[in-house]
């Protein structure tokens, strides 16, 4: 082994609610000191050094990606107007290609495109590769183009901070407009296509401004909207798939609300709100014409813990509502879509996804069925107000992404297409269950798994685990396919995810209970999953590697920290492990707006003493005999800053941790670094080394 780099002790004092905290890595903040990028290179360079006899393993790990990728390929072409709008990826490039076709008035099937065949009359409108050009990082923000199909607008990041810069293309003419709007967040054409709406942040990173650009003027003249002040609320701006109203909405984690403007008129004229923001009230508008009459659909939690959607009059909002679909206990209502005709809506029950039709007339849903036992399904790319099909994107632990479009006249559901995964894939060869762990409440808490049949069942014989976890903000962590994960699965890894509470698995009571003072669930239903799975004979915790991201990088520090014994090794992607200095700090990106998820330590001393019980960097006990840790984060992360890991990772050097190592990326964003050939290789560095952790390094 190499010698660590050892980070210099320079004690900060941080006092609150009459305790005092000695940091002695607080100095790693300066993003801009020579001495931090330093000490973060030499973070790396100790990382590559450790890890460079994994370095064939990652050559094949990363070909075996590649290698079941159709790496030329096509999208599923989606209508708008009079075209059909796809994507495409070519071998050997590293972002996708956006382009269009005209399409026939009366053809709503899409064309069959077929990979490496020239598109009859291809159009291309933004070829990420070539927007890409001398640029370390590259990220597509927005995307749009006018109704009358005669405009692009797209922006562009490239530093990985969420700052957008928007520009306009004349697709008539392929002149790009002298027109150029910094620093934004989303953004998108006015209905007739003379503007732009878009967003722009405060210093705290926080959505909240909408403003208008008229195209051809100076930027330095362009309307503001609207402004939300509260600190506590991010904003976020859209039209109706109707294309009737915009929609401004404003909310934090707990509290909604949202005004429509009617584009038939003003655009400027005063927004109008549809139901006065209250505390813990959260809701969601879709507009619909039911019966010649504008409705709005609104999805609530009034008095309804998993939701229930009601009418308004779209004239009358705050008016009487009828009662569309009520409030059911653990039918956790997701969203809805309006469509001309039908509506639909999306639910979660018994920890699925589900999706059902709505009949604006009698309000009767009719669910749509699906085969697996375990899937995830949604409607997604139906930007039309009025068409035949509806499209749905589906997908399994052993069935790759697929396009759905559900016949609206026969109620079939036709394949359009599904992710071809190349070698010989079969899902047959593979299995996938749910298991159940009990917490030390007595709460049973769900454990997804999947594995490959020829290595037996769960529990046949101990087998190394990848246990994956988040458990926070409602965000549930649902089946999905990973051509990655056929790696691990190949090589006799069963790969599971731990439906904590925090997350949105198990309805809206699952969130309530693992989050402000019932977060430290989340951690213990964590290691309860760990448990289980070492009680049952599916693994043993030399053969057991837990990884988590972001939020879920904050589990994996809290679960290091409380049951060390359990794992083998810890993969936290861009952790949140000093939680409580950043909640502390209003001045920091989003904290404010967090205070909803995790409390308000500022001004809470039970809320600050409750976080500093679990806050992984303050809790990082000396001599104990953690497992190897891989902290994985980015420079110029936005959301989750590189200093977290930096000083967690010091820390448990100095607490004599024996294996721990962090890579930093120089040129990246919260979610790692662009291009997909340099994600893939991404995957392979983190695949490896959990592989290595588990004695299948080869």
């Amino acid at each position: 082994m190499t010698d660590a780099p050892i980070a210099a002790r320079r004690s900060t004092l941080r006092t609150h609610h009459g305790d005092t905290f000695e940091d002695p890595y607080e100095w790693m903040r300066d993003k801009e000191s020579a001495e931090v990028i330093a000490h973060l290179e030499a973070e790396n360079a100790h990382t590559d050094a450790e890890t460079a006899h994994l370095e064939p393993l990652r050559e094949r790990l990363f070909q075996e990606i590649k290698g079941r990728v159709q790496e030329t390929d096509l999208s599923v072409p989606t209508r708008r107007g009079d075209w059909w709008y796809y994507s495409r990826t070519e071998e050997g490039s590293q972002y996708g290609i956006h382009c269009r076709t005209a399409a026939a008035a009366d053809d709503w099937t899409p064309p069959l495109l077929e990979p490496g065949v020239p598109v009859p009359g291809e159009s291309v409108l933004l070829d990420g590769n070539v927007e890409a050009e001398g640029h370390e990082f590259f990220s597509l923000g927005a995307f749009d183009t006018t109704d009358d199909a005669t405009k692009l607008l797209w922006s562009t990041d490239f530093e990985g901070d969420e700052l957008y810069t928007v520009r306009v293309r004349d697709l008539v003419t392929g002149e790009t407009l002298p027109d150029e709007i910094p620093n934004t967040g989303g953004a998108f054409f006015t209905p007739d296509g003379t503007g732009v709406l878009y967003t722009t942040r405060d210093e705290a990173w926080r959505p909240d401004t909408l403003w208008l650009h008229r195209l051809g003027t100076d930027v330095a003249d362009d309307l503001r909207l609207f402004h939300e002040p509260d600190e506590k609320f991010w904003l976020g701006a859209g039209i109706t798939r109707s294309r009737k109203y915009l929609v401004i909405a404003v909310g934090s984690s707990i509290t909604s609300e949202e005004y429509l403007v009617d584009l038939s008129g003003d655009l400027t004229a005063e927004p109008t709100v549809i139901w006065p923001r209250s505390e813990g009230v959260e809701y969601s508008v879709e507009h619909a014409v039911v019966d010649g009459e504008d409705r709005l659909y609104i999805l609530h939690n009034q008095d309804a813990l998993d939701f229930e959607l009601v009418s308004v009059a779209a004239s009358a909002p705050q008016g009487a509502r009828h009662v569309v679909l009520p409030h059911r206990p653990g039918r956790r209502l997701l969203g809805m879509d309006a469509f001309r005709d039908f509506a639909t809506v999306e639910y979660r029950s018994e920890g699925l996804e589900r999706v059902a039709l709505l009949d604006y007339g009698t309000d009767a849903v009719e669910d749509i069925a699906f085969d697996e036992p375990l899937y995830s399904a949604g409607v997604s790319g139906n930007p039309e107000w009025h068409a035949p099909f509806l499209r749905l994107g589906y997908t399994s632990f052993v069935t790759p992404g697929t396009v759905y479009e559900l016949d609206l006249a026969t109620r079939e559901l036709v394949l359009r297409k599904q992710v071809a995964v190349l070698g010989g894939y079969s899902p047959a060869d593979y299995g996938q269950e749910r298991a159940w762990a009990t917490a030390s409440d007595g709460t049973r808490v769900p454990i997804s798994l999947v594995w490959k049949r020829s290595f037996g069942d769960p529990g046949a014989a101990l087998r190394p685990v990848h246990l994956y976890g988040y458990g926070s903000y409602e965000h549930s962590i649902d089946p999905g396919f990973s051509v990655a994960r056929l790696s691990e699965l190949d090589r006799g890894v069963i790969f599971a995810i731990a439906h904590v509470r925090g997350g949105g698995e198990m309805g809206r009571q699952w969130y309530e209970d693992g989050k402000l003072l019932h977060k430290r669930n989340t951690f213990t239903d964590f290691v309860a999953c760990a448990e289980h799975l070492i009680a049952s004979g599916v693994t043993s915790p030399d053969r057991l590697v837990a990884e988590g991201a972001s939020a879920g990088g904050l589990l994996m520090g809290a679960v290091a920290n409380l049951a060390p014994e359990s794992f083998a090794g810890i993969l936290a992607g861009v952790p949140f492990v000093d939680a409580l200095t950043t909640i502390l700090d209003p001045s920091l990106p989003l904290t404010v707006i967090e205070w909803d998820e995790w409390g308000d330590p500022l001004h809470g001393a039970d809320v600050y003493e409750y976080m500093k019980s679990y806050t992984p960097y303050e809790n990082v006990r000396d001599g104990v005999d953690y497992p190897r840790i891989l902290a994985v984060t980015s420079l110029n992360d936005s959301r989750v800053m590189y200093v977290e890991p930096a000083k967690w990772v010091a820390r448990l050097r100095e607490a004599g941790a024996a294996d721990v190592l962090l890579k930093c990326e120089m040129v990246a964003g919260h979610g790692g670094v662009s291009g997909r050939y340099n994600s893939w290789r991404e995957r392979a560095f983190e695949l490896a080394w959990i592989l290595d952790v588990v004695g299948l390094a080869e």
